[in-house]
């Protein structure tokens, strides 16, 4: 058997076991769990924005949220800002792809949305100016990155990073972060 098999589970049980020991960690999953409840009680919507492996992981759990997770209930105004092609290659055609996020947060986001930006990174520039605009409009911003959080961790209310500096383990804990926001969302929105 191939060790690379073994060695990549090993190491993502060991950023999984990292974030369950880190309790600043914890304790920030929570808190955007709460603000995303708020949000929501209060007709705000949740978007999320990032680039590659990061947009197909916005786009996953903004589905978990709009569609449903584990209860069958009403959707929650959830949206990944770069499911509309046509948009995103215009923009990035007439004006930058650094533009992409920034102009559809300040046409879409208003006063308490949330805007939850993935970045492994944290330096990718399009997410960092999209999340220039959302504070400019009073939303809320909430980061996912990797170990250090980047750039990205200036501008967030909220930063959930992953102690990881290796991609795919920062991916796979983004999910799970993710997922386990979801959960407490759908368990206290349907109490």
């Amino acid at each position: 058997m191939d060790s690379r098999i073994k060695d990549s589970i090993s190491e993502s049980i060991k950023v999984k076991q990292e974030i369950l020991g880190n309790q600043e960690l914890l304790k920030e999953l929570q808190k955007v769990s709460d603000v995303c409840i708020n949000a929501l009680k209060h007709g705000n919507k949740i978007l999320f924005c990032g680039n590659g492996g990061s947009a197909s992981d916005a786009q996953h759990l903004a589905a978990e949220l709009s569609g449903r997770f584990y209860l069958d209930r009403e959707s929650y105004f959830a949206e990944a800002l770069h499911v509309n092609t046509s948009y995103l290659t215009a923009v990035a055609n007439d004006y930058s792809f650094e533009e992409v996020y920034r102009r559809i947060v300040k046409s879409k986001g208003r006063k308490g949305d949330v805007l939850i930006s993935l970045s492994t990174s944290g330096n990718s520039k399009n997410i960092i100016f999209a999340m220039k605009a959302a504070q400019k409009l009073e939303m809320i911003n909430v980061a996912m990155s990797g170990r250090t959080g980047g750039e990205m961790k200036k501008y967030a209310e909220y930063l959930l990073n992953a102690p990881s500096i290796d991609t795919p383990r920062i991916q796979e804990a983004h999910i799970l972060m993710g997922h386990i926001f979801c959960e407490i969302i759908e368990k206290r929105m349907e109490a």
